[in-house]
C-alpha cells in the first residue's frame, strides 16, 4: 500500500511550515516519514512547494488541483498512488502511533473507506482510500464541491470507532493535528511523554 503525506497547507494561522515544527528534537515530517517508510512500500508527499522537501527519500508529487485542500490533495494521492488503496496523514498530526495505523491497514480489504468517526463527523486523514473514488472525486471538484464526506456516498465505508481505537490510543490524541501555536503548546502540555 502507498502511505501519503499531505503537506499543501498554508500554515497561515501557524505562522510557520506545520511540517517542519520540532518536538522532542525531531521536526514532524522526519518522524512521518521514518514511519512510513518502515511500514509502506512506496511513500508519497503531496505539496505545493516540492523545494521545501527535496532532502527527504521520498516521492514528491504536486496538487494535480492547487488550491483545494485536503480535497484536491487526496485526489492528487490516490492519482500517483502505486497501489489499488494508500493511507493519507496530514504533515501536521505529531502523534502517529504504528499500531493505529497497522489496525487500520489491517480493516484495508473489508471497504473502499476506512475512516475513524467521532461523535459528530468524520476524520479525513489517517484514513484509507480506494482508487475507484477518483471518478466520484473528480464530479465533486466539477461541481465545486470540496468535501471528501461527500465522496463517501455509494462507497463501501468501515467506521473505524474511538472504542476500537482505545485499546491502542486510550486518550486518541493519535489522530491530533496542530493548526495554531496555542494548539500545539496544549498538545504538548497534555502529552508531554509522548515518545516522538
Amino acid at each position: 500500500m502507498t502511505g501519503v503525506i499531505l503537506a499543501g497547507g498554508e500554515s497561515t494561522r501557524m505562522g510557520k511550515n506545520k511540517a517542519f515544527i520540532e518536538i522532542n528534537g525531531t521536526r514532524i515530517i522526519d518522524r512521518t516519514v521514518s514511519l512510513f517508510r518502515e511500514i509502506f512500500d512506496d511513500v508519497l508527499l503531496v505539496t505545493n512547494t516540492p523545494l521545501d522537501y527535496i532532502e527527504l527519500e521520498v516521492r514528491i508529487v504536486t496538487d494535480l488541483v492547487p488550491g483545494k485542500g485536503t480535497f484536491g490533495g487526496i485526489y492528487t494521492g490516490l492519482f500517483f498512488s502505486s497501489s489499488p488503496k494508500a493511507f493519507f496523514v496530514g504533515c501536521d498530526m505529531p502523534f502517529l502511533d504504528r499500531r493505529v495505523i497497522q489496525y487500520f491497514l489491517s480493516l484495508a480489504q473489508t471497504a473502499d473507506i476506512v475512516a475513524q468517526r467521532t461523535k459528530d463527523y468524520w476524520q479525513p486523514l489517517h484514513a484509507i482510500y480506494s482508487r475507484t473514488l477518483l471518478k466520484p472525486i473528480e464530479r465533486l471538484l466539477q461541481q465545486g464541491k470540496l468535501s471528501i464526506i461527500k465522496a463517501y456516498q455509494g462507497m463501501r465505508v468501515r467506521e473505524v470507532t474511538e472504542e476500537e481505537l482505545k485499546p491502542f490510543d486510550p486518550d486518541l490524541h493519535t489522530l491530533s493535528n496542530i493548526n495554531t501555536p496555542e494548539e500545539l503548546k496544549k498538545l504538548l502540555e497534555t502529552y508531554p511523554n509522548t515518545p516522538l
